[in-house]
């Protein structure tokens, strides 16, 4: 399906536009740091992803959720003699994660602009509403997107009941984003375009392989090379 069909682009948000994922790996850094005395680095830090994981289904993604899963992990580890001081840290540390400046990626606001004037623009992300929101207002971003699109996860479902909504055929729809796992795979199996542009962090849980030999799909190594092929 030639890439001229395309009438609607989808840009994931976190770590396709702005920066995300740096402020996760460098609180985990931090949580292994507070409950070094009680277990290693690594057992701590592989702990805290367990929790995660057993959370995701009940909490969903962001970091509120991600907050949670620190304060129980720290219960855990310590086995149920966590600090009120501990906790109050991390319940900070939280805070601090959901007011951290928003840092665009490179060249992404200009890709955005030059593609707003030929396609419809969504965003479409996965995460807490309410710090979803706050960050797209932040980023000066919203007024290139025709549609905002956030769910508590990305699976097919949710991106045929997206192409439905715009009433377009999955030839006509492209997904841009930095998830394998979210961004890429599920699009491709219902027919559309997806293209990759990693970030260089990626959270364990969002790996994939991956699928290189797809005629709908394209890896870029930034998202200004968009330009290129639309």
């Amino acid at each position: 399906m030639p890439l001229k069909k395309i009438k609607v682009i989808a840009f994931d948000a976190d770590d396709t536009l702005w920066v995300n994922e740096t402020f996760f790996r460098k609180a985990e850094e931090e949580f292994c740091d507070l409950v070094a005395d009680f277990l290693p680095r690594e057992e701590a830090n592989a702990l805290l992803y367990e929790v995660e994981m057993q959370n995701l289904d009940l909490y969903g993604y962001g970091i509120k959720p991600f907050t949670l899963s620190l304060i129980e992990a720290a219960i855990r580890v310590t086995n149920g003699d966590t600090t009120i001081q501990l906790i109050n840290t991390l319940i900070a540390k939280g805070k601090q994660m959901l007011n951290e400046p928003i840092e665009l990626l490179d060249g992404i606001e200009e890709t955005l602009q030059e593609l707003s004037t030929r396609y419809r623009l969504v965003m479409a992300t996965k995460g807490d509403l309410l710090d979803q929101e706050r960050k797209l207002i932040k980023s000066g971003l919203e007024k290139y997107f025709h549609h905002i699109e956030i769910v508590s996860d990305k699976t097919e479902k949710q991106y045929a009941k997206l192409v439905k909504h715009l009433d377009i055929d999955v030839s006509e729809f492209l997904m841009v984003g930095n998830s394998l796992k979210s961004d890429i795979v599920p699009v491709l199996n219902i027919g559309a375009h997806a293209f990759h542009v990693p970030f260089h962090t990626t959270w364990i849980h969002e790996m994939h392989e991956e699928p290189t030999d797809h005629p709908n799909f394209k890896m870029l190594v930034s998202a200004k090379l968009l330009l290129n092929y639309l």
